[in-house]
């Protein structure tokens, strides 16, 4: 009892604050980097072809009973030379994509810029 009166818990509660303010600056400043390694990337066209999709869904509760839900788009590219890169995308161009479309593949650092399919 003497740890939760005597002035352990504000301790422990800093200590937990202090642990989630570090988690976010670091998910922030891994982001910015990143988003700048991105700017500064070169974009890219290549011949491509699809050979995954995926989606994430999270559900996100609320504290009046309601229940948020977000999908997180992903497809998969694999370039002439053999290598596969995930992508993050929109919904629209994932519900316009197939596996084992061909085309040509736009795209900065991680960043997803386009696809053209090949007739």
């Amino acid at each position: 009892m003497g740890f939760f009166f005597g002035g352990g818990f504000e301790v422990l509660f800093l200590l937990v604050f202090a642990l989630i303010a570090c988690l976010i600056v670091v998910t922030l400043v891994r982001g910015i980097a990143q988003w700048n390694r991105n700017n500064h990337s070169p974009r890219l066209t290549v011949d491509a072809t699809v050979v995954a999709k995926r989606t994430n869904v999270a559900h996100h509760h609320h504290n009046h009973g309601g229940v948020h839900t977000s999908t997180t788009y992903y497809v998969t590219f694999q370039v002439e030379s053999g290598d596969r890169m995930e992508l993050h995308v929109s919904g629209f161009e994932y519900g316009q994509l197939a596996e084992g479309d061909r085309g040509q593949l736009s795209f900065q650092g991680t960043r997803y810029l386009g696809f053209v399919r090949q007739n």
